[in-house]
Formats: structure tokens, sequence, C-alpha cells
């Protein structure tokens, strides 16, 4: 029976020893597949990173930070109005494709509910 080894890397880092692949899909995308040769139990994760595979064959992975989404201040049925950290304001509009003849129509009814909300919240203020 082998003995599994718990290694957390969230508190540490962790050297593993294993054997990389690096190859190309049909499609033209590169993957990079890691088999570790220790008997470790580590937490799963998924994550968005980017990847540097160098000349020498070492190849280096950076989690990149998550997407902060806004929070709406106000919303339509396809529209929504924010405020971004950035201090910019953004206006968002979605419609399904097979909805393209409505699409004037219900911008502008929308983009203009929004406006008026808009209006009252600055003269309330």
């Amino acid at each position: 029976m082998k003995k599994i080894i718990k290694k957390s890397f969230t508190k540490k880092q962790v050297t593993l020893e294993g054997m990389m692949t690096f190859g190309m899909l049909e499609n033209g995308l590169r993957i990079a597949d890691f088999e570790c040769c220790e008997d470790v139990e580590m937490e799963q994760f998924i994550t968005k990173c980017k990847v540097q595979g160098m000349r020498d064959g070492n190849l280096y992975m950076t989690e990149l930070p998550r997407r902060q989404r806004n929070k709406p201040i106000f919303r339509d049925d396809n529209a929504s109005f924010s405020h971004g950290k950035d201090g910019k304001y953004y206006f968002y509009f979605a419609l399904d494709e097979e909805r393209i003849g409505e699409l004037p129509e219900q911008l502008v009814r929308q983009a203009s509910a929004i406006a008026q909300k808009i209006i009252r919240e600055l003269i309330c203020n």
C-alpha cells in the first residue's frame, strides 16, 4: 500500500516530480499535460492563467486575477447601467439575434427608461 502525501499549495510552494508533455491540437491550440510521479493528494482547481513556455523547455504558469463584475445601478429587460471600479459608467444592452427587428425600438425604450431613472436619482440627491 502506497502512502499518500497530502500537499497544500495555498500556504507554501510545493515541488512535485513528474513528466510534462507538450503538444498542439488539430485546431492549432497548444496543450501541456503534467503527470505527477508522486503519490499526493492535493486540492483540485480550475483557473484562468498566463502560461509562458521557454525555449529550454521550462514552463511558467501564473493565475490571473478574477474578473470583478460591476453591480448594476439600474436594470431593464435587456439593459443595465452600472458604475465600474475604474470610475466609468457603463450601459449594457443585449438582444437575441432572432429579435433583430425589435432592436431599435427596444434600445431606445430601455435606454430612455434608464435615463429617466438616472435623472430622478440626480434630482433627489
